[in-house]
């Protein structure tokens, strides 16, 4: 799969794609009906597929106080797409003269004029352009104006519930890692390259390896029993936690993804890996002391070792 960072990138080999636009946030069940039916359409007509994703999420850059916390960073979601057989992913930098840009210019000047597409597929809820003044019907017009066709997708319901990122935000804000995982079609997971920490899990027993996330929001926090998958492919038993460590008084601005493997002495130093999310256990919290610290890890190995032993991993967990 190809990855072109920026609109200034494109060149002549190109254009005339079959092409869908969206952050796609997770990848979720209906990014996925609607990459398998933009692939079968694009096969017909023999021509390669290229998603528009955006980069930082335009909510990051209009409203940055009420953005959503991110199921996916770009490296995850390039992943996803690869998997779902995406050919060419069209990253655009989202910025505030982006955003002014009004929805018939977004249409004359990239699509027709740098991409000139052969086929456009959207959601019947997509809206575009300076003031969201761009929808459907305006690319329904623009299709027969410049000679492309245009795919309506409906949206994906699970039990009457609509399936998108903000439907698996809220099932992750309640805990109910099941549900997200139907929407998602996986397992919710999160990966990242492992650096050096502050070495307090082993110094108490418990030696973690250490994901920064690079993010103030998650969409999830608190004590998690976890598959990890290393970058052979290998998958390890553990027990991770996000947070920011509060009976250190750190004062962390971003949360971490720390994660101890069960039974395993690993040096995953400068590897990237997954960390699949199983079960929650408890929330993070302030404890007295490094002793009644270690004692509630010990708990929660405990948890997660009983987990394990009436809970075998299975097929669900080819996640990436």
């Amino acid at each position: 799969m190809r990855l072109i960072r920026g609109i200034y990138n494109l060149r002549a080999e190109h254009r005339g794609y079959a092409l869908t636009i969206g952050n796609f946030d997770g990848v979720h069940r209906g990014h996925q009906a609607l990459l398998t039916k933009l692939r079968r359409a694009g096969n017909k007509r023999k021509i390669p597929v290229m998603v528009m994703l955006f980069e930082p999420h335009p909510l990051e850059v209009l409203n940055l106080t009420n953005a959503p916390a991110r199921l996916t960073r770009l490296h995850e979601k390039l992943c996803y797409l690869q998997k779902a057989g995406v050919d060419t992913v069209l990253c655009v930098r989202f910025t505030q003269s982006f955003s002014s840009c009004s929805a018939r210019d977004f249409i004359n000047g990239v699509l027709v004029n740098k991409l000139r597409i052969k086929l456009l597929a959207v959601g019947d809820d997509f809206e575009f352009g300076a003031g969201r003044d761009g929808n459907f019907r305006l690319l329904q017009k623009a299709s027969i104006d410049y000679g492309f066709d245009i795919l309506n997708t409906q949206t994906l319901l699970e039990h009457n519930q609509r399936i998108s990122s903000t439907s698996i935000r809220a099932a992750l804000s309640k805990d109910n890692l099941s549900l997200a995982a139907i929407l998602l079609g996986r397992p919710f997971s999160m990966s990242g390259r492992v650096i050096y920490g502050d070495s307090l899990g082993r110094s108490i027993g418990f030696p973690t390896a250490n994901i920064p996330l690079f993010r103030v929001l998650t969409p999830i926090e608190g004590v998690y029993i976890v598959c990890v998958k290393g970058e052979e492919r290998q998958v390890f038993f553990g027990v991770a936690n996000i947070g920011t460590q509060p009976t250190l008084n750190l004062q962390r601005a971003r949360k971490q993804l720390e994660v101890h493997l069960l039974d395993m002495s690993l040096n995953l130093y400068g590897q990237y890996i997954e960390v699949i999310f199983l079960h929650k256990i408890r929330n993070e919290k302030r404890f007295s002391s490094l002793f009644a610290l270690k004692e509630q890890i010990k708990r929660d190995v405990m948890d997660a070792r009983y987990f394990f032993d009436h809970n075998k991993p299975n097929d669900s967990l080819n996640t990436t």
